[in-house]
């Protein structure tokens, strides 16, 4: 993929991870021992995200599971004095309409390379089946090996809300990763977080992933493989992709297929904090680091020699999120048509050296708006790119700080400080003198912001993630 400089070899890192693991994710023995030195794990304090309420309500709700770090999986599971010890013991059990609440406890993976919660069982439309924390729990999914949670074999109607999925990062060193490179069946530098994926016995669809911590998986944090129908809400995705030689990124999608024919909104990026995504390790195939970005979509076209799914007709609708210190791109589309950026807020993205990504970042896209954006950039990087090949892409009433090269640009568009209240602390609320307010272009569809407060205050939106009260 040409990107600013970049090499395109036919296919894109984060093209060739799913079809690179086919036939390993299962992984086998892993003998080789860790590195002893410093670890890269986070350092970042972890922010706590708005309690929004997107809980879907399961009319007659079958049946519901208790699981607990303190359960057993010969109780019944049935209530909470008698809970599972896993999550995969009420995942087995599962018809639709069922609810699995996850209690206090830390739920890792018993085997090396398995993963800790898989799931095959579909609800229905009206009967979802639900795997969310127990009210005032805080239950963690922790593991080293391929996924945290896998959801697979065309499982559908289902959702994932309130819980906390840790990978491998804080287990290992930099070197170590470094020394894997070459070794794409190591699930301890590359297994990911939440991954959705329909390149198996069937193709995912209506699947939702709510108000979850995702962080420090080596792989990716949350993805998306031949799906369609995925609701992306109110995440934290932090400290992912930086040990896989795959080429991985923060929130990623590839490859979406088409469940029907409907042309209106199919995928929700929406309202999530992505950040220091990134990676570390060379892509294998090429020994370049190309990707970590923070949001990137991937070949919906399926333009590519070899593809063997119609382009992708629904819409994709990125808004509300805020992006910071990705290695990669802030946003970034690449060979994807129809998709509306609205409303976000990047700040220093494309961290790695010699990327110049930037921000937001289009290339080889078609029917795309990108509108009321804030995009802060590092000196010497792009702020917002839009490549020669794009058609019918529109960059229009973002505010930007300038950055080197910055192509997509619009007549409405604002080089400026945005003013945020407190950047060094990564508070990116606006001052009440920012230029941002009320300068933006109505959004129908966004009523509410990353907040959930309501979206046009004054007498036209503010840009970015943020509408001052």
């Amino acid at each position: 993929m040409m990107i600013h400089g970049l090499s395109f070899l036919s296919l894109s890192a984060s093209v060739v991870l799913p079809w690179a693991l086919t036939g390993m994710v299962q992984g086998q023995k892993i003998t080789e021992s860790l590195v002893t030195d410093v670890p890269q794990s986070s350092t970042v304090q972890e922010n706590k995200l708005p309690n929004r309420k997107l809980i879907s309500a399961i009319p007659g709700a079958s049946t519901t599971y208790y699981v607990s770090g303190s359960g057993s999986d010969k109780n019944s599971g049935l209530t909470a004095s008698s809970p599972f010890r896993t999550p995969q013991r009420a995942a087995n059990l599962t018809k639709p309409g069922d609810t699995v609440l996850l209690m206090n406890g830390v739920y890792s993976n018993s085997s090396p390379a398995g993963s800790v919660l898989v799931v095959t069982r579909s609800g229905a439309p009206n009967a979802w089946i639900t795997y969310k924390a127990y009210p005032g729990h805080s239950p963690k999914i922790q593991h080293n090996g391929w996924h945290g949670i896998w959801i697979k074999d065309g499982a559908s109607y289902i959702e994932v809300n309130g819980i906390e999925v840790e990978g491998n990062n804080r287990n290992i060193s930099l070197s170590y990763a470094l020394s894997q490179k070459n070794n794409t069946s190591n699930p301890k530098t590359s297994g990911g977080c939440i991954t959705v994926d329909g390149r198996g016995k069937g193709r995912p669809h209506h699947v939702r992933i709510l108000n979850n911590k995702v962080h420090d998986c080596g792989g990716g944090g949350v993805t998306g493989l031949e799906i369609d129908y995925l609701t992306v809400d109110n995440n934290e995705i932090y400290n992912n992709a930086w040990y896989s030689p795959f080429g991985n990124s923060g929130l990623s999608l590839l490859g979406n297929w088409n469940y029907d024919n409907n042309q209106g909104y199919r995928i929700f990026i929406t309202n999530n904090k992505v950040y220091r995504n990134r990676m570390y390790v060379p892509w294998i195939f090429n020994g370049k680091i190309q990707d970590g970005n923070g949001i990137i979509l991937d070949r919906f076209r399926h333009d590519n020699a070899g593809a063997k799914l119609a382009p992708y007709q629904g819409r994709t609708l990125i808004a509300n999120n805020i992006v910071y210190e990705n290695g990669g791109g802030g946003i970034h589309a690449f060979r994807t048509n129809k998709i509306d950026v609205i409303h976000n807020t990047s700040y220093l993205n494309s961290q790695t050296p010699g990327l110049q990504t930037g921000g937001i970042s289009m290339n080889i896209t078609d029917d795309v708006k990108v509108l009321n954006n804030i995009v802060y950039a590092q000196s010497g990087k792009s702020a917002i790119s839009s490549s020669g090949k794009n058609t019918n892409t529109v960059f229009n009433y973002n505010l930007y700080n300038g950055g080197s090269g910055t192509s997509g640009k619009g007549v409405n568009n604002i080089i400026a400080d945005a003013q945020f209240v407190n950047a060094s602390a990564r508070d990116f609320r606006l001052k009440s003198t920012s230029p941002a307010i009320n300068s933006g272009i109505k959004f129908d569809y966004l009523k509410t912001d990353f907040l959930g407060n309501p979206r046009v205050k004054g007498f036209a939106p503010d840009r970015g993630a943020y509408e001052i009260q």
